[in-house]
């Protein structure tokens, strides 16, 4: 293989990785730019090497494809991607080459690229019968459920003909930005941009959970329709939006590039003010006619082009770096920077990440920086500029002592992040008590965020076991509470002192020890005291706990803060044995992986039930799976099961099972 072939072959690899995290995982690692960057390399390369070019080359198809967790749907009208410009230069070539395919007049509608999920909408007889996401551009995957939790899209709309519309479902910056807080609280991941957030939240099983994260959509084109047929694209817009959808805003149609080029500078510091994130500008030809007389190529038309808005970047100097305690106990530096401008808001503050990075690209305070805000809300610090660096700045050390409570941080040998495990941390307290609360640790009912939040600020919590000595009448005068409200807190507290050991465990928020290894631990220790006084040899020796989990225990236990805690709840009367009976063992070393939703049971119902009897559930399908508990709907973990030739039961052949 020859060094060109050797470089095709490595570019396709690349580009259907990003491809894979991009349109599949709802997780990109590059931008826009240096994707692009990439595909035109091989793009030019197979010009000048046909013999080398594959025929499912990245540059014949769009980068997605439809997930098994939907049913697929087949589009009749291609869902194709647009080629990206950068630049001013490339858009004259654009507009070159359709003068060249016309030789005539043509116009250009110009719209905001809203940064989400490309959708398809299909109406029979005015009224909504499926949705479908992009996929491959020719299957996409089925979340027509999921699309009716979003309000803008009608159920029924102005229309008696059929009707196929294409939009982009995206999620607002301020629902992103609630989002994000309450990710935090529960100590979730947090989502990086918008149109990641959107993307994950329509591609979910649980419909419920879609419309909780209050999604928005607009629509821009019509794909088809069995109407007489428009003349102009602009047309097109003002139907829809007489038929009642909401169609992408502050679009014009303009007869000439500079005008164009001009709209698209002007939208560029317009992008700042507006409630959503545009990652660009689309240009395309308005008169459907000539659309038709240029074609497309194998992925994308030659009528359109995206304008995509570079990584903007700016100097400014670095005047401070504050470190933020995050409701994990996660210490986040940040720069405190001169304000600068940048893609179309004033920037004041920007990530550092973690220690790593701020030592990898030698970044002192005093710098002259440089500030990227690309795909990401949060801009970073790309790099500093050395030579214009003053000399002696020291170099920067993270702090020995959490800013936020003044307890030595941790920072262990296999992470970046450095931490406060003090569960007793005010910058961690919203937090760690709505995980305490919550339906796998203790299941307190009724003590969600807003709850929490009153009781800190009303100063009638400091931790987790304050909650063990409220009163009614303490809650009662609260916000949104009232005596009743009040009464029933009560009760589900009380009723969450005689938990499992196991639940106690899980509630107490130790790293890395999740409900399943809070089993674990219950089953072997039997009661809270001889699992506080356990050493490392005897933690690691225990099934299922490793080296990490082992070592997180024994840091939290080495705390007298979380002692406190531990002995605080034991006073309140916290069950503190573990309850959990084996009636026999006949499942013993089996595992089952429960999918689907089950006629009667709950899934947490049916998991007690199995290691009531000794087996115990897995989240994965392999090998070493024994059953399949199935339900309605179950998804890929079923067909696994079939491949792999694992037994497979439904509720009542598993309530045979137990009786």
């Amino acid at each position: 293989m020859d060094f060109f072939e050797s470089r095709i072959r490595e570019l396709e690899k690349t580009i259907e990785y990003h491809n894979n995290l991009y349109y599949n995982n709802d997780a990109p690692e590059i931008s826009d730019m240096e994707y692009d960057k990439l595909l035109r390399e091989l793009e030019d390369l197979e010009k000048q090497f046909p013999e080398y070019k594959s025929s499912n080359s990245p540059t014949m198809h769009v980068g997605g494809e439809a997930s098994l967790k939907f049913g697929p749907v087949k589009h009749i009208v291609p869902m194709e991607s647009l080629q990206d410009v950068f630049s001013k230069e490339e858009l004259i070539e654009f507009d070159a080459r359709v003068k060249s395919y016309l030789n005539e007049d043509y116009e250009y509608v110009v719209e905001l690229k809203i940064d989400g999920l490309s959708v398809s909408l299909e109406y029979e007889n005015g009224k909504f019968v499926t949705g479908s996401t992009r996929g491959d551009g020719l299957t996409g995957e089925n979340v027509t459920e999921n699309l009716r939790t979003i309000k803008d899209v009608p159920e029924n709309i102005n229309n008696s003909s059929s009707l196929e519309v294409r939009g982009e479902v995206y999620m607002s910056t301020n629902v992103f930005n609630k989002l994000n807080e309450l990710q935090e609280i529960y100590g979730e991941k947090l989502f990086a941009n918008p149109r990641n957030a959107a993307a994950g939240s329509l591609r979910q099983l649980d419909s419920k959970i879609t419309k909780e994260r209050n999604l928005s959509m607009f629509v821009f084109n019509i794909q088809r329709t069995s109407l007489p047929s428009f003349k102009t694209h602009y047309e097109t817009l003002k139907y829809m939006e007489e038929c009642g959808f909401k169609v992408v805003p502050h679009y014009r149609v303009f007869n000439n590039i500079e005008d164009v080029y001009t709209r698209i500078l002007e939208i560029s510091e317009l992008r700042g003010e507006l409630p959503f994130e545009i990652d660009g500008v689309v240009i395309k030809l308005n008169s459907l006619i000539q659309r038709e007389k240029m074609g497309s190529t194998a992925k994308t038309p030659r009528w359109a082009v995206a304008y995509k808005f570079p990584a903007e970047e700016k100097e400014t100097k670095l005047l401070d770096i504050i470190v933020q305690v995050g409701r994990t106990g996660v210490l986040t530096p940040n720069a405190i920077l001169e304000p600068v401008r940048l893609a179309g808001t004033t920037v004041r503050k920007a990530t550092l990440h973690n220690i790593d990075n701020i030592i990898d690209k030698d970044i002192r305070i005093g710098d002259i920086v440089v500030v990227r805000k690309a795909g990401d809300i949060i801009p970073e610090v790309v790099s500093s500029s050395k030579e214009k660096r003053e000399e002696d700045l020291p170099i920067y050390k993270m702090p020995e002592f959490c800013p936020a409570c003044g307890e030595k941080t941790l920072r262990l040998s296999d992470e970046a992040a450095t931490r406060c495990i003090n569960s007793s941390c005010p910058a961690q307290l919203l937090r760690t008590i709505i995980h305490f609360a919550s339906r796998d640790a203790m299941d307190i009912e009724g003590m969600g965020p807003s709850v929490v939040s009153s009781l800190i600020d009303n100063h009638l919590i400091s931790s987790f076991a304050d909650l063990y000595y409220l009163k009614s009448e303490d809650i009662s005068p609260l916000d949104r509470m009232g005596e009743k409200s009040a009464l029933n807190i009560i009760s589900a507290i009380n009723k969450s002192m005689n938990n499992d050991l196991s639940k106690l465990i899980f509630a107490l928020g130790i790293r890395f020890v999740g409900s399943k290894t809070a089993k674990s631990l219950s089953k072997y220790f039997k009661n809270m005291d001889n699992f506080i006084s356990a050493d490392y040899e005897t933690l690691i020796s225990i099934d299922d706990i490793g080296e990490k989990v082992s070592k997180s225990i024994i840091d939290f236990f080495s705390d007298d803060k979380n002692l406190e805690l531990i002995e605080k709840l034991k006073v309140a009367g916290v069950n503190m044995e573990s309850t959990d009976v084996i009636k026999d063992d006949r499942f013993i070393g089996k595992t089952f992986v429960l999918t689907g939703t089950l006629p009667t049971l709950k899934r947490d119902e049916a998991t007690k039930i199995i290691e009531s009897f000794g087996g115990k559930t897995s989240s994965s399908v392999s090998k070493k799976t024994d059953f399949v508990l199935a339900g309605e709907e179950a998804g890929s973990k079923l067909e696994k099961a079939k491949m792999l030739g694992i037994d497979i039961i439904d509720e009542d052949a598993f309530l045979d099972m137990i009786k």
